[in-house]
C-alpha cells in the first residue's frame, strides 16, 4: 500500500490516466527508489524522519531538487540500468510532480527542467511475406487447436493488434460481416481494428470450436483448451510454438513480432503513415514513423541485392 499522501496520485493514475494496475505499481516501485535515494543520499544523511524506508511520500519530494534528480538517474544507469531503464524513471517522477504542482504542493520545474536520456533507436524486427504466411499457416486445421491457434494468428497480424487487445476480445466486439473488431488499448481506449478474408474466414472456422470447448460462462474470443479465457502469457507461448516450427532461424518472434510486421507490410504496400498510425492505436505518430526506417531499410537492401552496379 501506498503511504496516504500518495493514495491521490495512485487514484489520479488510474482514474485520470486510465493506466493499468501493472503501470501503476511500476510508477510507485520508481517513486520508492527515488525517495529512498533521496533519504539515503549524501545530502539527506542523518536527516530525522518518520517514513518507512524504501516508500514514497510527498515530504521527500518536498525536499528534492533538480540536482537530485539528476542524481538519480546517474545513480541507476552507473549501477547497471540503461538509458530506457532511466527514462522511464523519470516519467514516473515527473508525474508525480506534475500531478502534485497542480495541487500547490510541490514546484513542477524541479522534474521538468531534467532532461530525459537519450534513447538507442531500435528498429523493430519484422517478418517478410513469406515468412508471415510461412508462421501463419503452420497450424494444424484438422485439429481443433490449430484451428483456434490459425485464428489468433490471423487476427493478429490482420489487425496489428497487441496480446493484450486480442485477450480482451469479446464476441460482441468483433464483426465479421463488416470485417472489423473493436479494441480496449492502452489506457482503456477504443478503437476499430480491421480483419481482412483471411481472418474472417479463421475466426468463422473457430467460433463452432469455441463452443464445444466452453465450459465456463463468459464471452471472451478466444478459449484455452479448458475453455476459461486465454491470458496474454497463453498467446505468447501459442506464438512462439508455432515460430519454433515455421521459423526455426530465428531468435524470437512474439505477438509484437506480428504487430511490427502489420505495420511495415501496410506502409510497404502504400498505406499513409497516419492511417497506421491510427490502426495500431499509437497517440503519437512519432511512434509510428520508426516504420518508415524499416521500410526504407528494407527499399536499400532490395536495391543493393537487384541493381546490377550497386
Amino acid at each position: 500500500m501506498p503511504a496516504p499522501d500518495m493514495q491521490r496520485f495512485v487514484d489520479y493514475l488510474e482514474v485520470e490516466r486510465g493506466f493499468s494496475a501493472h503501470t501503476v505499481r511500476a510508477y510507485l516501485s520508481d517513486l520508492d527508489q527515488f525517495c529512498d535515494f533521496i533519504r539515503s543520499g549524501p545530502r539527506s544523511a542523518g536527516t530525522d524522519t518518520d517514513e518507512a524506508p524504501g516508500e514514497a511520500s510527498l515530504e521527500t519530494l518536498r525536499k528534492t531538487n533538480r540536482h537530485h534528480v539528476r542524481g538519480f538517474l546517474a545513480h541507476v544507469q552507473t549501477t547497471g540500468g540503461s538509458a530506457r531503464t532511466s527514462a522511464r524513471k523519470l516519467a514516473a517522477i515527473r508525474a508525480a510532480f506534475k500531478f502534485y504542482a497542480r495541487l500547490g504542493e510541490l514546484d513542477d520545474t524541479v522534474a521538468q527542467t531534467v532532461k530525459s536520456p537519450r534513447l538507442p533507436r531500435k528498429l523493430p524486427d519484422v517478418l517478410s511475406i513469406p515468412e508471415v504466411t510461412a508462421l501463419i499457416e503452420t497450424p494444424d486445421v484438422s485439429e481443433p487447436l490449430g484451428i483456434r491457434d490459425r485464428a489468433i494468428l490471423e487476427t493478429l497480424y490482420s489487425g496489428g493488434i497487441r496480446a493484450a487487445e486480442l485477450a480482451g476480445l469479446r464476441l460482441g466486439d468483433v464483426d465479421l460481416a463488416a470485417g472489423a473488431m473493436v479494441v480496449l488499448g492502452k489506457r482503456r481506449k477504443e478503437r476499430i481494428a480491421q480483419l481482412g478474408t483471411y481472418a474472417i474466414a479463421a475466426i468463422d472456422a473457430y467460433l463452432p470450436i469455441r463452443a464445444s470447448l466452453l465450459k465456463k460462462d463468459h464471452d471472451l474470443l478466444f478459449v484455452n483448451f479448458r475453455g476459461g479465457p486465454l491470458t496474454t502469457r497463453s498467446i505468447q507461448r501459442v506464438i512462439e510454438k508455432h515460430a519454433r516450427q515455421a521459423l526455426p532461424g530465428r531468435r524470437e518472434v512474439s505477438p509484437h513480432t506480428l504487430r511490427h510486421t502489420f505495420a511495415t507490410h501496410m506502409l510497404n504496400g502504400g498505406a499513409d503513415l497516419r492511417v497506421v498510425q491510427e490502426l495500431l492505436g499509437h497517440e503519437s505518430l512519432s511512434s509510428t514513423q520508426i516504420y518508415t526506417h524499416v521500410s526504407i531499410d528494407r527499399l536499400k537492401q532490395v536495391y543493393h541485392d537487384a541493381h546490377p552496379h550497386a
